[in-house]
């Protein structure tokens, strides 16, 4: 007899609902009827149309000419995703489980911009926050099992941490000696009126970026500014290495099989092996 995978929504446990708030449950959190993927997708579009509005709004032109199109827009994205919220509370059996999940956070902020707008101008914009929402393509699409690949990459970056930190910490402290040198070199006829701005031009030059806002202008100061750029080459290099190399060791933990060899019992051969590393003895009798 085989068990077939529980495909019961999620917040959806404990006391039993009411048959429309269940059949509402279904739709809203179950992915798998034709009606719950079609409220998916009607959703991730909607939440497209106003991400894209919000964009729109930003720029002065385009906004002062159309101010009153997209005070409609935003206030009717805004009331069409808080009945959405509300009616996601109610058909579920727990609602604050939903509430502390991270989706239920991401659909409050998406919402609370507008609102809050009301008495702190600009806010609005955040109102971009929408685009985490369609996170939940990965459902409506089937790409769940992509995120094996997410948490590889998450696991590398976790178990690099320390490393990237000492990195991070010994060029905070170069960019920091190189920004004072550079105050004391150059002096404010240069634009290094303070350290911090010093430390900024150092931190700008380091990485390659070069903005231009600032540059020395005596020699000793283009010698020392010639020597952090090609400094800077070297030192991006190193972040990427560690976080490849922990990487490759994830792919390779993936590729080992836990097998032991019927001749010495040596473990952590790789997934395609015939013989034993360790003895030289078939694997498989």
């Amino acid at each position: 007899m085989t068990l077939k995978p529980n495909k019961k929504p999620p917040f959806n446990d404990g006391e039993k609902l009411s048959s429309w708030r269940e059949a509402l449950n279904d739709i809203i959190f179950g992915a798998e009827t034709p009606l719950g993927k079609g409220f998916d997708i009607i959703l991730i579009l909607m939440i497209i149309l106003s991400i894209i509005m919000v964009m729109f709004d930003s720029v002065e032109v385009v906004q002062t000419r159309y101010v009153e199109f997209f005070y409609i827009g935003e206030w009717f994205f805004t009331l069409l995703f808080t009945v959405e919220y509300l009616l996601r509370l109610i058909c579920v059996r727990k609602p604050w489980h939903y509430i502390r999940s991270f989706f239920g956070v991401v659909d409050l902020l998406s919402i609370l911009p507008t609102y809050i707008g009301l008495l702190i101008p600009g806010v609005k914009y955040m109102l971009v926050l929408r685009v985490l929402r369609l996170l939940r393509v990965f459902r409506v699409l089937k790409l769940s099992e992509y995120m094996q690949e997410a948490h590889v990459l998450m696991d590398a970056l976790d178990n690099s941490f320390r490393k990237i930190a000492v990195f991070l910490y010994v060029v905070l402290t170069l960019v920091v000696v190189f920004g004072s040198l550079m105050y004391v070199v150059e002096g404010s006829e240069a634009g290094f009126t303070s350290i911090p701005k010093s430390v900024y031009w150092a931190i700008v030059t380091l990485t390659t970026v070069g903005y231009g806002d600032i540059a020395p202008q005596s020699p000793l100061g283009q010698i020392i500014a010639s020597a952090i750029m090609i400094m800077g080459y070297g030192i991006i290099a190193v972040p990427t290495g560690v976080y490849s190399a922990e990487l490759f060791k994830q792919y390779q933990a993936d590729k080992i099989t836990n097998d032991a060899c019927p001749d010495c019992g040596a473990t952590g051969h790789d997934f395609d092996a015939s013989y034993c590393k360790y003895c030289g003895h078939p694997l498989e009798d």
